[in-house]
């Protein structure tokens, strides 16, 4: 539950702010503070500022918290309209972060400059608050963990503008959440569970393919995957969506590892910690269905979530076996903890087929994975992966990404990688044991469970970053609700532009 907003146009006033126990002045990038004697306790900032040896342009890099008269405690900071959204998020962030660190219950947020720039401004500044004003999963008893309540904003007001934030922010808010569960409390079975509440609770399509019926299909690879744990309760669950208008069909595709041995290629403890986040991009896959929903996106919109653990037993799954997978394609297995492919490539496959009471084939498939070690090599965990095929989805990645403030970075994915998985046993190798370019070899490997669909494969490196990124201040991320948002608003505004013969072509 996200902190309840109030608005109002007036700007706010000396007493006002002295009344607030919490409280974040935003300004308008500006070399001096003479031009803003309607801003209260600028005295005070002044002071802070010549304390510091700063200029006031300064708080566009670096925010500044003065205590109050009432004894409030008060962050100054600005946003200049030239910076990246990631810049900004991140300076808002930092300006928050000293206020948040002591739970309040309220926060008063504060625009100043011109009319546009408060309204623009107060959309990022609502993000940021309602994203670290939330509380994730914890079952620590003292002291105790406590979500902001209200937001208190003055200066701009938007009431449609602010819900479309809202719903991005709620979305990025349960894929974290669903991510810090421990795996005692989202194993396969549970976690369908709650799939299953949701979907009811918000009246979308639900359907299980059971290990039973994907066997019965031949699902070979996700079975291989999953038949090492017991019980068996793995499942990929199936969501969708029917507005009455549709103007696309599209598919999300989530890996939902709940928890990652390894398998037969044991983990050592030290990169089996932290394993029930291996099913992060479901939960982003899930958090972004729900986004574009809030906000009357008019898309059919498919979810396929393949839930599964990848455990050690006598019927775990082994090197140099060799599976089948759902479209025919055989499968030599080379290393078991890469196990995420697997599942991922029977459920690409029943998205590219439309497979599933609904029915219809997608315009564009778009899959989250913590796929590969490779990827956070590549890139740290700062940026997250992806792979497009074509030049069109690639670039539209990218602006998503500098539009939302979750930044990607496009990888190749040239056929001639694809020679590191041919086979003398199957159709194709799983990967390989070298580990070179494994993010790419990876990405191969599932464009073959696409069946040339327009597809977008995302590598979530930045999954989780120590002490945040960008908007948000957890480790837990949340990355990609944000950036999908900007990049179907985007994809749909081209994919409506085009002619029919183009659109029925490109399917």
């Amino acid at each position: 539950m996200l902190a309840k907003l109030t608005q109002s146009a007036a700007p706010l006033g000396q007493a006002a702010l002295d009344k607030a126990t919490h409280a974040v002045l935003v300004l308008p990038f500006a070399k001096k503070l003479d031009g803003m004697r309607e801003v209260p306790a600028l005295e005070r900032l002044r002071a802070a500022l010549k304390r510091r040896d700063m200029k006031a342009e300064d708080l566009a890099k670096t925010p500044v918290s003065v205590s109050l008269a009432g004894g409030g405690l008060c962050s100054f900071v600005m946003l200049d309209a030239g910076k990246s959204a990631f810049e900004r998020q991140s300076v808002l962030r930092r300006a928050m972060m000293p206020l948040m660190e002591e739970q309040p219950r309220e926060l008063v947020l504060a625009l100043y400059g011109s009319a546009e720039a408060r309204r623009e401004n107060a959309r990022v500044a609502l993000y940021v608050a309602w994203l670290n004003g939330a509380r994730l999963p914890t079952r620590r008893k003292k002291p105790e963990v406590r979500p902001l309540a209200r937001i208190r904003l003055h200066g701009a007001r938007d009431a449609a503008g602010f819900a479309e934030i809202a719903a991005v922010a709620e979305a990025n808010t349960l894929a974290r959440a669903l991510t810090a569960l421990p795996p005692n409390e989202l194993t396969p079975s549970m976690y369908r569970q709650r799939l299953r509440q949701m979907a009811r609770s918000r009246r979308w399509h639900f359907e299980e393919f059971d290990m039973r019926r994907l066997r019965r299909l031949g699902a070979g690879a996700f079975v291989a995957v999953a038949q090492g744990s017991a019980p068996e309760d793995a499942a990929i669950v199936h969501l969708s969506w029917r507005p009455q208008k549709p103007q696309g069909q599209v598919a999300l595709v989530g890996k939902g590892i709940c928890f990652d041995t390894g398998g037969h290629n044991l983990k050592p403890a030290k990169y089996m910690a932290g394993m029930h986040e291996d099913m992060n991009g479901s939960a982003v896959a899930l958090g972004l269905m729900q986004a574009l929903i809030e906000r009357n996106m008019p898309l059919s919109i498919d979810a396929w979530l393949p839930i599964a653990q990848n455990h050690l037993s006598p019927e775990a799954y082994k090197q140099n076996d060799i599976v089948t997978a759902l479209d025919g394609t055989t499968i030599e297995v080379v290393h078991t903890d890469a196990e995420g492919r697997m599942v991922l490539a029977d459920a690409l496959t029943l998205a590219t087929r439309g497979t599933g009471k609904t029915g219809g084939k997608p315009d564009l498939v778009v899959d989250f994975a913590t796929l590969t070690g490779s990827m956070g090599y590549a890139l740290g965990s700062r940026y997250s992966g992806v792979f497009a095929t074509s030049s069109e989805l690639a670039r539209l990645a990218v602006t998503a990404g500098e539009a939302s403030g979750e930044r990607v970075c496009v990888f190749p994915l040239d056929a001639d990688y694809e020679a590191g998985l041919e086979s003398k046993v199957a159709d194709i190798k799983q990967c390989t044991l070298d580990g070179e370019a494994d993010h790419i070899l990876a990405a191969r490997f599932l464009k073959r469970f696409t069946h040339d669909s327009p597809w977008v494969h995302m590598d979530l490196s930045s999954s989780s970053c120590s002490s945040g990124l960008g908007a948000v201040g957890t480790d837990l991320t949340g990355f990609g609700v944000a950036w999908g948002v900007e990049f179907f608003e985007q994809w749909l505004a081209t994919h409506a532009a085009l002619p029919a013969p183009r659109r029925r072509k490109a399917k």
